[in-house]
């Protein structure tokens, strides 16, 4: 993308953000379409019950309604947010990552679920984007996890999967999270309606509550980081 037009794109996504603040925005998140064969549409009832939650508890304007964004899309900067999820591989082309590093770097933002083997093809794509950089365990005083809601140790853990600790990673430029990766806590299941999992409701309620610290913190650091330029 020449250098002109991703600022032109990103200058009309800044003020949609801001323009919340006067009641005449309502944000959009996107849920990721990306190639590989991993099944993208992983569940179907996370987002749209997440969305809800923030706009009951928090006091948000989101449009319940997710988009649905590929990666080298120009349409990707109209959001700030994109969630991943799945569990099979992923694959970015070299456009797609140039894109994406893009439309990171100028504000955006990835929340990524690891629906139970993504993994090592998440890994592996998101070095295209970022080839310099290496995820890493956030601590648990990072701001994530204290937003509306206390997360004293960090991620809840939702599903079992192979036992293994739930582990919240971030992806660092320059300073700002541009990307969470929750690692073996599987948000994304939390947040489905009760009859997909039967998960306990004290479980589901901790992954909506998680949820809406993410969205809490990459909204209103989006508003922030606007009102500083």
């Amino acid at each position: 993308m020449k250098k002109g037009l991703f600022l032109l794109l990103l200058s009309f996504t800044l003020l949609s953000f801001t323009s919340k603040f006067s009641g005449n925005y309502t944000y959009q998140i996107a849920r990721m379409k990306y190639k590989g064969g991993g099944n993208w549409y992983d569940g179907k009832t996370s987002l749209p019950n997440l969305i809800s939650f923030c706009n009951k508890n928090l006091g948000m304007n989101i449009n319940p309604q997710e988009a649905v964004v590929e990666p080298g899309s120009a349409e990707i900067f109209n959001y700030p947010m994109v969630h991943i999820t799945g569990n099979g591989n992923i694959l970015f082309t070299t456009e797609e990552a140039e894109n994406l590093r893009n439309y990171l770097i100028g504000g955006g933002f990835l929340e990524v679920n690891d629906s139970y083997g993504l993994d090592s093809a998440f890994r592996r794509e998101l070095k295209k984007v970022f080839p310099e950089l290496s995820l890493v365990e956030l601590p648990f005083s990072h701001a994530i996890y204290h937003q509306k809601y206390a997360f004293a140790t960090g991620l809840p853990k939702i599903h079992q999967h192979d036992g293994g600790r739930a582990v919240g990673y971030g992806l660092i430029y320059n300073g700002r999270l541009v990307c969470f990766y929750n690692f073996d806590a599987d948000l994304g299941d939390g947040w489905e309606d009760h009859e997909v999992y039967n998960d306990p409701p004290e479980l589901h309620e901790k992954a909506l509550e998680m949820g809406a610290n993410i969205m809490q913190y990459v909204l209103m650091g989006q508003i922030n980081n606007v009102k500083k330029t």
